[in-house]
């Protein structure tokens, strides 16, 4: 019945149905909504939140419905606007900063309160963003290990730093103007004024007649009135009082008026003696360890740290002096034991409940610092760049340049810190990062005390000394005498096991050099050679050099010292790739025992457990388990960074025993060893071959001996083709360490940083580095020598310049020119060839040294040492040389007239005629003549050589002797005024620019010098004599002020060079304010112009996070190459951009004035990792999201802000390191370094607002931190 009751409609059409299809973000599924008026499709995250449209509301209720509004309702209206009435609410406001403070007044004996004084308080409203002081309130916790790039720096120790009283004090003075006292004389601003009150008249400056004086006894009339008036009132001065002038003597009679003045003339008084240097202020104070310290438990009854063994005597030294706070500078042999004075330091700061830094050169030295200090203390951390372990630790562990970053952002770390050590010290000398520890010991607060420890240098005092003035303390400098465990250096020859005993002792124990040994060495190598020629014939190659007979030398060697329990040893190589193959030449050695071996196999087991299963099956981590299994180990910059932990655990524990390593193993790794074998003693540096410093062939041998087991460390140099040469030998082995030498250079990091902050400039620290410090350390000197040449001058009376001495200063101008314009004509001669030509034996020239003024001589002999050539010559003098500095000390303050000036003057004999020999450096050739003499210069040296004995020194000079002098006085008395001398142009052909304009110069000077008016005064010589001497003193005062000044920096026209080139991109203004740009720049770790460059062009935002990374690896990656033709289009075109805007930046350097030029600077890119780089980043993509998509084709990922096209399984390491010929190490260490540098480009993102941006690097940085690449230190765990 129902049935027949139901209505029959038709199908409906699909528009009428109240439902609505909305596909749901890109992921291809749709989904039905019963809705009217959804949307067609919506976001990747579903529906977007419906939030009503605030205008339309307000329209609709305010302005469609104006009854809605309770016009006249009161209570509606009292109910919407009903509030609470609070008046003390408007007095609620933050208070301000208590201006001042009561402090109590205490009687100094028995300390009871007597009253109290209301002081000032200075450091009011003070934060991290406007103040250097460190009673600033800290920053956010957030910030308070790292700082923050905006925050200003602690005030650095050494400098004054400026009050609010100084502050004030120096506002007051420059706009309060005294209007009661000296305004009439002194105007604002100016210290001196003009005196307009009457005086007496002044002496007469000698050589003058003072004309009043002549006419006081005259009586003139019309003026007694006024001084009788002027006697007479209370207060007016009195003629009995005031004290007769110094020159009231009277006057001597003369027969005329020029006899007068002459007379007077002659009584000037003379000048009075040079100041006194200052006494030299002592800042680097060495510290006696030859001494036993017998009371050191009685000084120090509770040390607080104390060891199993009895320290030595330096390291009792240093501990007294830190238990009273002192700075030291401990200079130490290898293995002498210096970390036991950063120990102690650590301890006394946990018992004082303070901080320590500890900081080193290599990363790799801090992780295993980091196990030490933290088996010992305990409360240690470790902040590397990649690493960052009990942040809060009393004790914190961290590479240089952290510390840099630290003090630059103002870290509150610093507040609580108490020492900081410096290990490795002579790592400043490294050309590139040397410059950071000088940053760091400038920038570091007042209330922090330094320890550096260092291996024995021979300028210690010298660099404790400039960390004493710089911080203005005292720097105890403490030094081994000898090592612990004396070496004994020996030369081997064998390649076989019959020539294994071919060792032969070249340096003992005590410090001497055994010849003997030298030349048994070298004819073991030639009899060897010998029978080699006699069997293969004399033409065929002896000692090539290759895999085998370095296989079977090393066989050979080890085999001998296996014998003589000389292992372990190091074998220290200069070369990755030799030190791979001679550990791989090495198959048949099996240095190791069962149980050796079964250590060693468990010990691997364990530590690449943490290592995925592909990792483990590296070709490096198979071949290198290999060899330590049997006892062998290699250790450089391309092995994987666990791999050489495991190698050095290994091998502290005696399980390895011949370790293939290069020179970085002897930097800070402390691993002593038995023997130390050196492959050879040349290495290249980066540029060329070259031998071995003797700083470097000491830091390497000293691994040789383990103290307290080897009673002698063993160190033999390996002499494959023939032996070295032994002055070579001897100035490696016996020569003096390579000294501390700055290698201070200005970033744009440092000019940004300090820009930043007013305070702060950068010549000063420019003043403070240890470069200037040669020029600097005089400055107090210098500063009380102004002082007295400025209280001389002031005493001096003026010159007379007028009638006919009007010309005077000119003419001593042109005569200082002058002098100074045939010096440097001179110059140009002797370097030149020609002129060093013409020098030669019997040429004439004029001498001019301190014994001799215009002297002619003769060349009797030419001969060159290491820097310039020696002219030995037979010079005229009158009287023995020990007296002729006497006689010819009143001739050099002779007053010069125009024929002295013009011509040479030569020197004549006063009485009879003497001569001497002496060796003459090319300055002290005034003038070279055209004459040239015959004579016999052999004959002439023996005969005065023989005369120098006091056996026959009264004998008379040979006829040879005789002639050269007479001759030379002839022509002395012919030429008076100076022989001819060749012309630099026309007889020695220069045609130098300087020396044609300075021949043009003279020559005109010499015209003005003859036609001076003032020679022809009768008072010309007084005169001249008082502006000499004024000029002289004024010229002093220049040069002082010049180097106390900030023009006399060495690095001043770079820096200036370089704020431009800031100012040019726009990264600080033309008033030397940083900008947002400089502020990002501030934030970078490294290539800080190009990467900020990067930013503010878009460059990166429209890549993806991989594309990024690899584009990045350009900048930190340290093996050249070019990136592969296999790249895709989108790398191909950042690579040439970043190229493109490198070139931009060079270009700018290059119009600023910079040495470095655009290929240089764009050559520092090495994008040869790109490619490894790209898939390593895009390997870390696919296996994040291969779980959260779907595997078909054409699906994406909603989960991430970019589609990824193509997915692939995860690549391991093994496949991506045959991408690239470079060693797996270095490719490691790229990516680590890359990762730092995009967690530094996300602060930079954050800060400058783009959020986009930082979330890349994030993801960048995230792609890259996997695997064996971001594997935890063994030193950690």
């Amino acid at each position: 019945m129902m049935e027949t009751e139901r209505l029959v409609l038709p199908p409906p059409d699909p528009l009428d149905l109240p439902l609505r299809a909305v596909e749901l973000g890109c992921t291809g599924r749709w989904e039905l909504l019963n809705v009217s008026g959804a949307p067609e499709s919506t976001l990747p995250h579903g529906l977007p939140p419906c939030a009503p449209d605030l205008q339309q509301e307000a329209e609709q209720l305010f302005l469609s419905s104006p009854a809605w509004l309770p016009l006249h309702g009161v209570e509606h209206s009292a109910r919407k606007w009903q509030r609470k009435m609070d008046p003390w609410s408007l007095l609620a406001t933050l208070g301000a900063p208590v201006p001042s403070d009561l402090q109590a007044q205490r009687h100094p004996t028995t300390g009871q309160i007597l009253g109290y004084k209301e002081v000032l308080l200075e450091n009011t409203n003070l934060s991290a963003t406007t103040s250097l002081s460190l009673r600033r309130p800290p920053g956010p916790v957030s910030q308070s290990l790292w700082g923050n790039p905006t925050q200003y720096p602690f005030w650095p120790g050494g400098m004054d730093e400026p009050t609010i009283t100084d502050l004030s004090t120096r506002e007051e003075a420059e706009e309060e103007i005294d209007f009661e006292k000296d305004l009439l004389t002194v105007p604002p601003g100016f210290k001196k004024g003009v005196d307009f009150a009457p005086k007496d008249h002044p002496a007469p400056a000698p050589g003058l007649l003072s004309l009043s004086r002549l006419l006081e006894p005259l009586d003139l009339g019309g003026g007694d009135e006024d001084e009788s008036e002027a006697v007479g009132q209370p207060g007016g001065p009195r003629r009995d009082t005031v004290a007769a002038p110094p020159c009231s003597a009277p006057l001597a009679r003369a027969s005329s008026l020029e006899d007068l003045v002459l007379k007077e003339a002659s009584t000037a008084v003379a000048p009075p003696e040079p100041p006194k240097p200052p006494p030299q202020e002592q800042w680097a104070i060495p510290v006696d360890v030859t001494s036993p310290v017998g009371d050191f438990y009685r000084l120090i009854p509770q040390p607080a740290f104390q060891w199993a063994f009895e320290p030595d005597v330096f390291q009792k030294q240093a501990i007294l002096h830190l238990e009273r706070h002192d700075s030291v500078f401990v200079a130490a042999h290898t293995s002498a034991g210096k970390t036991v004075v950063a120990e102690y330091a650590i301890a006394l700061a946990q018992k004082h409940m303070t901080r320590t830094i500890y900081t080193s050169p290599i990363k790799a030295l801090s992780n295993q610092k980091f196990r030490d200090f933290r088996n010992t203390f305990g409360d240690v951390g470790l902040l590397t760049g990649d690493v960052q372990l009990h942040p809060e630790a009393s004790c914190l562990i961290m590479t240089t340049e952290i510390l840099r970053s630290m003090l630059y952002s103002g870290s509150d770390v610093i507040r609580d810190l108490e020492w900081v050590i410096f290990d490795e010290v002579h790592y400043i000398n490294d050309a590139e990062r040397g410059v950071v520890w000088e940053e760091v010991l400038i920038m570091l607060p007042d209330h922090v005390s330094i320890i550096l420890l260092s291996a024995t240098v021979p300028n210690a005092l010298e660099f404790a000394d400039w960390i004493g003035r710089l911080k203005r303390r005292q720097i105890y400098v403490i030094s081994t005498v000898a090592r612990p465990v004396p070496l004994e250096h020996y030369l081997f020859t064998g390649n076989s096991p019959k020539t294994q005993g071919e060792l032969f002792l070249l340096l003992d124990s005590r410090g001497s050099f055994h010849t003997k040994g030298y030349y048994a060495a070298v004819e073991a190598k030639k009899e060897r050679m010998s029978k080699h020629a006699q069997t293969f014939g004399a033409k065929q190659p002896t000692h090539q050099g290759g895999p085998a007979q370095d296989r079977g030398v090393y066989l050979s060697l080890l085999a001998s010292l296996r014998t003589r329990a000389q292992l372990p040893v190091v074998v220290f190589t200069f070369s990755r790739g030799r030190c791979d193959e001679q550990a791989s030449g090495l198959t048949s050695l099996d240095l190791t025992t069962s149980s050796e071996k079964s250590e060693i196999h468990l010990f691997l087991q364990r530590c690449l457990a943490r290592l995925r299963g592909s990792d483990r099956q590296l070709p490096q981590v198979l071949h290198m388990s290999e060899l330590l299994h049997r006892g062998l180990g290699v250790h450089h910059s391309g092995i994987l960074p666990i791999l050489k932990e495991i190698v050095e655990m290994l091998f502290s524990r005696g399980l390895v025993k011949v370790l293939f390593a290069t020179e970085t193993f002897a930097m800070g790794v402390n691993m002593p060893a038995r023997t130390v074998v050196f492959d050879s003693m040349r290495k290249h540096d980066g540029s060329t071959f070259r031998d071995l410093l003797p700083g470097e062939y000491v830091q390497m041998a000293g691994r040789a001996g383990r103290r307290g087991l080897d009673p002698t460390g063993t160190v033999i140099l390996l002499c494959k083709g023939r032996v070295p040469e032994m002055a070579d030998l001897h100035r490696m082995m016996m020569g003096k360490p390579s000294q501390l030498q700055s290698q201070f250079r200005l970033t744009y990091t440092m000019i940004l940083n300090l820009l930043r902050v007013d305070a702060l400039r950068v010549e000063d620290m420019m003043k403070r580095s240890f470069s200037e410090f040669p020029s600097r350390k005089d400055s107090k000197a210098h500063e009380q020598a102004l002082a007295e040449l400025t209280k001389r001058l002031g005493a001096l009376e003026e010159p007379d310049v007028t009638g006919q001495l009007v010309d005077l200063p000119e003419y001593y101008s042109w005569g200082e020119e002058l002098t100074e314009t045939r010096s440097l004509i001179q110059r140009r001669i002797i370097e030149s060839v020609n002129g060093l030509k013409s020098l030669s034996a019997g040429r004439v020239v004029v001498v001019k040294n301190q014994e001799h003024h215009n002297a002619l001589g003769v060349i009797l002999q030419v001969s060159s040492n290491s820097t310039s050539r020696v002219f030995t010559t037979l010079v005229l003098c009158d009287k023995p040389m020990s007296e002729a500095p006497q006689e010819r000390g009143p001739a050099s303050s002779d007053v010069p007239y125009p024929d002295d000036l013009v011509g040479f003057k030569l020197f004549l004999p006063e009485g009879p005629c003497d001569h001497t020999v002496g060796k003459l450096q090319p300055g002290n050739v005034a003038a070279i003549t055209t004459k040239v003499l015959r004579l016999n210069g052999e004959k002439i040296l023996e005969d005065f050589s023989r005369r120098q004995q006091p056996k026959f020194k009264k004998d008379p000079p040979s006829a040879a002797v005789t002639t050269a002098v007479q001759e030379l006085l002839r022509l002395a008395q012919a030429h008076p005024a100076g022989p001819p001398t060749l012309d630099p142009v026309n007889d020695l052909q220069l045609k130098d620019v300087s020396v044609v304009e300075g021949g043009l110069r003279a020559r005109k000077l010499e015209e003005l010098i003859r036609g001076a008016q003032c020679v022809h005064s009768p008072r010309f010589p007084a005169q001249y004599l008082k502006l000499r001497e004024r000029m002289q003193i004024q010229k002093e005062m220049e040069r002082l002020r010049f180097l106390l000044s900030d023009q006399s920096l060495l690095l001043l026209p770079e820096y200036h060079q370089r704020v431009e080139v800031l100012r040019t991109l726009g990264y600080v203004d033309e008033a030397g304010t940083v900008k947002l740009a400089g502020r990002v720049a501030c934030a970078m770790s490294s290539h800080e112009l190009l990467l900020t460059e990067l930013m503010f062009d878009n460059a990166l935002s429209a890549l993806r996070p991989e594309e990024i990374a690899a584009l990045l690896s350009g900048l930190v990656c340290q093996s050249a190459g070019d990136p592969s033709d296999q790249l895709p289009s989108t790398l191909k075109e950042g690579v040439e951009r970043v190229r493109a805007v490198a070139k931009r930046i060079g270009d700018v350097q290059v119009a600023c004035g910079l040495n470095q030029t655009v290929e240089e600077f764009v050559g520092e890119l090495n994008f040869g990792l790109v490619e490894v780089v790209y898939e390593w980043a895009r390997g870390m993509v696919s296996s994040w999201v291969w779980g959260l998509v779907d595997s078909r084709p054409g699906r994406g990922c909603p989960g991430l802000p970019y589609s990824v096209p193509t997915l692939l399984p995860p690549q391991p390491f093994s496949e991506l390191a045959g991408l690239s010929g470079t060693p797996e190490g270095l490719v490691v260490r790229c990516i680590q370094r890359l990762a730092e540098m995009c967690r530094s480009l996300r602060g930079a993102a954050r800060l400058v607002g783009e959020p986009v941006l930082g979330a890349k690097m994030e993801t960048a940085a995230t792609l890259l931190r996997r695997d064996i690449v971001f594997a935890a230190s063994l030193y950690t765990q």
